[in-house]
């Protein structure tokens, strides 16, 4: 359901049990940034009325998230900041191809591996906190879902920039999967959502 093509490590568990409140900082930064990118490919595409449907629908709940991120964070005492970024995002967006209609289906897919990761990593987050934290269990238990819509529909929409060749997406989502898997069993020493 959301090619990813590896699971994540104890080494990830252990940044979060170690520095979580960073974990939860650069978390709200991951739902802004989210959001910013749905705008950008709003931008980049006007003219396509089905993305910009698509997108507002996911720049609304991206948003919708940061926000709850930064209550969870004041109720817990833990002041928002700017971080360093974590190389995830740059090593995958580094893979995005040059010229239309290739740079629109990698803009899409990439965008779509970070929500399977986000996806992945919330549920994993969920059930390492179950009885040590149920209330941030919940939190993370709760936001799956619509991290795992997000990702299909990125999906989708590269198949409506193919013409509806879903053959060509499924084997660039392959392609980028399998260098989403390598980038992050590298990871970083950095406590990210995607570290």
């Amino acid at each position: 359901m959301l090619h990813l093509r590896s699971a994540s490590t104890a080494r990830w568990l252990t940044q979060v049990d170690e520095r979580l409140g960073e974990i939860l900082i650069d978390h709200a930064h991951c739902e802004r940034k989210a959001a910013t990118a749905a705008l950008s490919l709003m931008n980049a595409y006007t003219d396509d009325v089905e993305l910009g449907r698509q997108m507002s629908k996911v720049v609304e709940e991206e948003l919708d998230h940061y926000w709850m991120v930064l209550d969870l964070l004041e109720r817990r005492g833990i002041g928002f900041r700017r971080l360093a970024p974590g190389p995830y995002g740059r090593q995958l967006h580094a893979l995005i191809r040059g010229g239309e209609p290739q740079r629109a289906v990698d803009r899409l897919l990439v965008a779509g591996l970070i929500e399977a990761r986000s996806c992945e990593r919330f549920r994993l987050l969920s059930d390492h906190m179950r009885g040590r934290d149920d209330e941030l269990a919940d939190f993370y238990g709760g936001l799956f879902e619509s991290e795992a819509r997000h990702h299909a529909t990125y999906v989708k929409l590269a198949e409506h920039f193919t013409g509806g060749d879903r053959h060509a997406v499924r084997q660039r989502l392959d392609e980028l999967s399998l260098a989403e898997a390598e980038i992050i069993a590298v990871g970083s020493p950095l406590p990210r959502m995607h570290s």
